[in-house]
């Protein structure tokens, strides 16, 4: 099985094959990479023709996915709510939000 799933930033991915999740943090359409973060709290780098040969696909957020983050502040992660990992800038919004 190989990845058909294109990278998103933000999006959790599981590598199946290694059992190994983890979120897309950017990506480098120049280089043509996508760097990653464990749930561990690693970072990882994949090019385009290692991601599309594995065996990675979209999966939920974690149930609690900052545990490696354990020593910052709930401020520090950006989030105004650490329970529910919800941004700020984020809450209270609707379809109408998003539409022209």
């Amino acid at each position: 099985m190989t990845t058909i799933t294109d990278p998103v930033i933000g999006r959790w991915y599981k590598d199946f094959e290694n059992n190994l999740t983890f979120k897309v943090v950017a990506i480098d359409s120049k280089d043509e990479t996508i760097d990653v973060q464990y749930a561990n709290g690693d970072l990882g780098e994949y090019d385009n023709d290692a991601w599309y040969a594995s065996t990675f696909d979209f999966i939920e957020d974690p149930e609690d996915w900052s545990a490696p983050f354990d020593d910052l502040e709930p401020d520090d992660l950006g989030y105004s709510d650490p329970d529910r990992h919800a941004r700020p800038d984020q809450e209270d919004l609707d379809i109408s939000n998003f539409l022209d």
